[in-house]
């Protein structure tokens, strides 16, 4: 019976359970091995319920971010307090972490497909498609499907929908929230653009430190807290706000900006 078992989008558990230990093992040098991975606030992890938890993001790769999020959570709910120390808590993974990712990053190769099937709610860009700005309505599946993966467990978000920084939030976020009252986590990353490709696939650079700070749940009020009220709340959180621009020293934008410029050639 438990070979059998699928989740709600008809995946079987035993197949995305092995793709997890797989996928963590061959990954686990890359944030303790050629690159560390610093982490805060893990403890946070083991006290969620087991469903119904939006955690927020900023984005750095298409699946660097993920992956590094998929090892701490594990760690966590297995007794590591920031920290993926021996990878032996990917024996048994929470199996209903989910990740929201565009249908079209989803479906850009064999790689790509095998993690879809690990976790991702595939959801249809409403402003941008095949490298063309484009602007349509938002797909209403795809919120009902992000809402039938929190019914069920986890899911990770990143609410800027693209790797570039400071990029506003996208207002579907806040609607989701207001719709299925979820628990927020937010997380903020640093070091993963500076360490892989833009994919997060190919490594870009050994001897980095990368960060990952995960924060207390967001105190919001559903019924009375307005979209933007809540868009706002997660730009903060996220440390995402335009408002972070003014405390940042011009050089450093300088450098993100070439490195932006640089990255933008590599595939």
């Amino acid at each position: 019976m438990g070979l059998l078992k699928t989740n709600p989008f008809g995946h079987y558990d035993f197949i995305k359970k092995w793709l997890i230990r797989i996928a963590g093992s061959l990954s686990h040098r890359r944030y303790r091995g050629f690159n560390a991975l610093q982490i805060e606030g893990s403890e946070i992890i083991k006290d969620l319920p087991d469903t119904n938890v939006l955690f927020v993001s900023n984005h750095q790769t298409y699946f660097a971010d993920v992956v590094a999020m998929f090892h701490v959570f594990n760690a966590s709910l297995s007794g590591r307090v920031d920290s993926i120390k021996n990878v032996g808590y990917l024996w048994q993974p929470k199996l209903n972490i989910y990740y929201v990712a565009a249908s079209e990053t989803m479906r850009s190769g064999i790689l790509p497909r095998i993690m879809a099937y690990a976790g991702a709610v595939s959801v249809s860009r409403t402003w941008r498609s095949k490298g063309k700005e484009v602007d349509r309505p938002v797909n209403l599946s795809d919120t009902e499907n992000i809402g039938i993966a929190l019914h069920d467990g986890w899911v990770i978000t990143f609410p800027q929908g693209t790797t570039k920084p400071w990029k506003p939030i996208r207002k579907g976020t806040a609607h989701i929230i207001k719709q299925y009252k979820p628990v927020v986590v937010p997380i903020v990353i640093d070091g993963f653009r500076r360490s892989f490709d833009k994919k997060g696939i190919r490594i870009k650079k050994r001897g980095i430190l990368q960060t990952m700070e995960i924060k207390k749940p967001l105190d919001i009020d559903y019924e009375n807290d307005s979209i933007e009220d809540i868009v706002e709340m997660i730009e903060y959180a996220i440390e995402q706000h335009p408002s972070f621009l003014k405390v940042i020293p011009h050089e450093e934008l300088q450098k993100e900006e070439e490195l932006n410029q640089t990255r933008r050639w590599d595939y």
